[in-house]
């Protein structure tokens, strides 16, 4: 396997990666973000405030996008197995 099959394949992981887990690290992120206004503005201190509604907002988020999530995984899966036969070629 050369040098620019190994980086492809690395490119193309990390370029799914960042599509699958995106939209959840984003909604966590924006979440987190209203929830630690809200308890700047009301002066809650509660830990656990901020944990339980990203939580629900993920688990929500993943029913939501969990087909479409699943359709990039097996493309790329299946892409790669398709593909990794001729990486062995020279």
């Amino acid at each position: 396997m050369s040098q620019n099959e190994v980086l492809y394949l690395a490119k193309e992981a990390l370029g799914t990666a960042m599509l699958v887990g995106g939209p959840i690290l984003g909604v966590s992120l924006l979440v987190g973000l209203v929830v630690s206004i809200f308890q700047a503005m009301t002066s809650i201190q509660e830990q656990t405030l901020s944990f339980i509604p990203k939580i629900l907002a993920i688990i929500a988020l993943m029913l939501l996008l969990g087909p479409w999530m699943l359709t990039v995984l097996t493309t790329y899966t299946s892409n790669l197995f398709s593909q990794l036969a001729t990486f062995g070629n020279y």
